[in-house]
């Protein structure tokens, strides 16, 4: 039997915050996606407990392309 793995993402927002779960096995198929997108759109099933807002990613697409010239900089809140 494999052990399940997650790997959790949060994004927050002035209007709060989500938790995006992507499983191991979907990590490992769209990797390119994940790691390389500047800009990720994720579909997949949006569950609440209480507050909590989580998405179950079922699938990832890269829209960099979207984007265009634009520059665009990882910003480092911490």
């Amino acid at each position: 039997m494999r052990r399940c793995h997650v790997n959790p993402y949060s994004l927050e927002d002035g209007t709060g915050s989500i938790n995006v779960v992507v499983w191991r096995d979907l990590a490992e198929r769209q990797r390119r996606e994940l790691l390389g997108s500047r800009l990720l759109a994720v579909y997949g099933v949006l569950e609440r407990q209480g507050e909590v807002a989580h998405l179950i990613a079922g699938q990832l697409r890269d829209m960099t392309p979207l984007l265009g010239n634009l520059m665009t900089q990882s910003r480092d809140f911490h």
